[in-house]
């Protein structure tokens, strides 16, 4: 081209258009070239010669991945819900359902009428976490102080402690929830809870939680801070789009950049 060359084509579309997906066909492929590409928001490349079979796999291919990060692509709203399952899931918002309390390090309490205080992971961290491959649960009868380490999530080698947000000691434990952890995508509340405890100091204690409008602008300042610390975490010639949000990041992190946003969200 006599203008520009692949990579100015490709800087140019993803500055206008972040959300248009760009593919560089190129004869002259080098692990140079591509990684130059690559670094301006290219989703791939492809080197001439190829088939027409080849081509069509390619894109394919290059489809699914599309697919799939629009599947995971977060709106970073929030509202008090009343949503359910899939529709819950669906919707891609951050959610709190009503008269749920949720703590700074990102875990809900909520209240049954026998007075069983539920505690789990809120959507937050259920979404910013992604896959979770195991629960490490409180030992029942364990003695908890608010702020204390309670349980711990985890993701292959890497793991996320869990403070709790009450004082008391660990009455049941949800053994359930380990045998089904990806009901934990659809909805992190209700009978996804991981541990009910009997709070010693509940009217003191649920002063500090936060609920109904007070949670959801406190998950808006989260959304915000993580938006800003994620982008840390790219190449500093990535383009990112400002509003761009996806499920399940922290899985693609390094341990730096794993281990610092877990201690600034979810261990604080």
């Amino acid at each position: 081209m006599p203008e520009m060359d692949g990579v100015d084509v490709a800087k140019s579309v993803k500055h206008l258009r972040p959300d248009i997906d760009v593919i560089i066909i190129t004869g002259y492929a080098t692990v140079e070239s591509a990684v130059e590409v690559m670094k301006f928001g290219a989703m791939d490349y492809v080197q001439k010669p190829f088939t027409e079979d080849e081509l069509l796999a390619f894109t394919k291919k290059s489809l699914l991945k599309r697919q799939d990060r629009i599947r995971r692509q977060l709106k970073p709203h929030v509202h008090i819900s009343h949503l359910k399952g899939d529709e819950y899931f669906k919707s891609g918002e951050f959610a709190i359902p009503g008269g749920v309390f949720i703590s700074k390090n990102h875990c809900w309490a909520s209240i049954d009428q026998n007075g069983d205080v539920k505690i789990g992971i809120d959507d937050f961290a259920s979404k910013i976490i992604g896959k979770i491959t195991d629960i490490d649960l409180p030992n029942l009868g364990m003695q908890l102080k608010k702020g204390q380490t309670a349980f711990s999530i985890k993701q292959g080698h890497r793991s996320i402690p869990f403070k709790s947000p009450l004082t008391g000691q660990a009455a049941k434990v949800n053994h359930e929830l380990l045998e089904n952890l990806d009901s934990l995508k659809i909805s992190p509340y209700e009978n996804n809870w991981i541990f009910t405890i009997d709070a010693e100091n509940l009217d003191e204690e649920l002063k500090q939680l936060y609920i109904g409008n007070s949670a959801v602008l406190q998950y808006q300042e989260d959304i915000e801070n993580y938006q800003e610390e994620i982008k840390k975490s790219k190449p500093k010639d990535e383009i990112i789009k400002d509003k761009e949000l996806f499920a399940g990041e922290l899985e693609t992190l390094d341990d730096y950049y794993f281990d610092n946003i877990t201690k600034l969200f979810f261990n604080r």
